[in-house]
């Protein structure tokens, strides 16, 4: 019987850090370029979720009553092996590399 691993358990998992300089940048934009970044570490990234921590939002959307939210149960439950966090926790977005 094999057995899931959760995302931190496993040895390619990576978490990246970025500093975004403009302030009151569209999501959209912000979510552009960590797209570019996640790229950049791999060519065939994917995003799972994210959060918006501005509006109190993350996708998917869905309510639950797990301790945790259900964007990073998402992601878990997918196997993401990539986390972009940007300005200290504004955004989070969840990435599997494949």
């Amino acid at each position: 019987m094999s057995q899931i691993q959760s995302a931190s358990e496993k040895l390619d998992f990576e978490t990246h850090h970025m500093l975004l300089q403009e302030p009151g940048m569209p999501f959209a934009d912000v979510s552009a370029q960590v797209k570019t970044r996640a790229r950049e570490i791999n060519k065939d990234a994917m995003m799972l979720s994210w959060y918006n921590d501005h509006l109190g939002e993350g996708y998917p959307n869905y309510e639950c009553t797990h301790e945790k939210p259900f964007w990073e149960m998402f992601a878990e439950s997918r196997g993401y092996n990539l986390k972009i966090v940007v300005n200290e926790g504004e955004y989070i977005f969840f990435y599997l590399k494949l």
